[in-house]
């Protein structure tokens, strides 16, 4: 039977890239939901391709857009956040590919894992935000979550066969982003159009910038920390500029295991919906012998004090974590805007996350509450 696999941001990076996975294997998946915020256009394409049971544009107003450009087909048209929640508890979907951008992803996450959906989850804010939440609700409900990150997906495949054994530190690498190299002095004049420019990965404009910070690699520190079970302290991040091994794994012993590879995403995305098989996937292959050298650094978290404050919002636990997503996710949508400075990120942040509310023990409602409130202060600093 074939895998039906509902794409929640079916037009992003994440989702284009595991459409042509599908694309791949047909005769083992189908597409049966797609989902976008505002794309009507790709969506409208993507829905006409694949010719899936239903599509969902968030944006209530290009619904009729949508709906009107596929109405000479059977397929269910659907609008609002409230539709991605209802559409990952239909019977026709197996598997729910969370590629969302942000908190949206938080809640059909919830919904799919009540539904009792297979999660391949590459919308690491969802753990960032609820991470205990989520993985607490997965466990009851038997529901593996299977991480999509490229980085948190060679960690995984870094596990496959170790059982129990006990691991000594996860290790999280790094590309640096663009501006590894760049004197701190210079980081405050730099443009949203040069730091959407990522060394090595093809990427989705929010996750990029986030790169550029190194709020990206803070975020899957925290993602890991849920994942798999790690205190912090035991999850080092690693500089590692040519993006070949994309992370590791050292247990009790010593023995350090790796995941290696050509940047492509396609490969986690198709490794979370065939697990624990591998199925051929067309693309580059590894040279090692075309490799020159395989280097790493310790992050500057002086000059990219993000990373430190999402080990130290993870430490604190409770709310703050998802303070410090939303004011970001805020933040980061202000530089793109050329609205404030890029050094400007990382001082807003701290400035909104002084203001909210601590909350030691979050419900799903007070991350709603949380995230609202968030909203509205960091906008103050705009």
């Amino acid at each position: 039977m074939k895998k039906r696999i509902a794409i929640l941001g079916s037009t992003g990076s994440i989702g284009t890239q595991a459409l042509q996975v599908i694309d791949e294997h047909p005769d083992l998946f189908e597409a049966v939901v797609l989902t976008a915020n505002n794309q009507v256009d790709l969506l409208i394409e993507q829905a006409r391709r694949f010719q899936p049971d239903t599509v969902v544009i968030a944006n209530a107003e290009k619904y009729e857009q949508l709906k009107e450009a596929l109405s000479d087909l059977p397929i269910k048209v659907y609008a609002g956040s409230e539709a991605l929640c209802q559409v990952v508890e239909s019977s026709v979907v197996d598997v729910v590919l969370t590629a969302l951008v942000g908190f949206s992803g938080l809640q059909p996450t919830i919904h799919a894992i009540r539904a009792r959906k297979q999660i391949a989850l590459a919308n690491k804010e969802t753990l960032v935000v609820a991470g205990e939440l989520v993985t607490r609700l997965a466990r009851q409900y038997c529901v593996p979550i299977i991480p999509v990150d490229s980085e948190h997906s060679a960690i995984f495949q870094s596990l496959a066969g170790e059982g129990a054994n006990e691991i000594d530190k996860i290790l999280l690498t790094a590309s640096g982003g663009p501006f590894r190299l760049m004197p701190a002095e210079q980081l405050a004049s730099v443009t949203p159009e040069r730091a959407l420019q990522h060394p090595n990965w093809a990427m989705g404009a929010k996750i990029t910038i986030d790169s550029a910070t190194m709020m990206n690699k803070g975020f899957e520190v925290i993602e890991a920390r849920w994942l798999f079970g790690v205190e912090p302290s035991r999850i080092e991040v690693l500089v590692h500029p040519q993006s070949v091994i994309h992370s590791a794994v050292q247990f009790v012993d010593g023995a350090v295991k790796a995941q290696l590879g050509v940047p492509d995403m396609r490969l986690p995305i198709q490794y979370a919906l065939t697990y624990p098989d591998r199925l051929p996937l067309s693309g580059l292959r590894l040279d090692l012998f075309a490799l020159q050298s395989l280097t790493f650094e310790e992050p500057d978290k002086a000059k990219f004090p993000c990373l430190q404050l999402a080990y130290e919002a993870l430490e604190r636990g409770g709310n703050v974590p998802c303070v410090l997503n939303t004011a970001n996710e805020v933040m980061n949508l202000a530089f793109r805007q050329g609205k404030i400075g890029f050094s400007d990120i990382y001082r807003h942040i701290c400035r909104v996350m002084s203001l909210i509310p601590f909350d030691s023990h979050p419900t799903i409602e007070t991350y709603i509450a949380t995230d609202a409130e968030t909203r509205r202060v960091a906008q103050q600093f705009i």
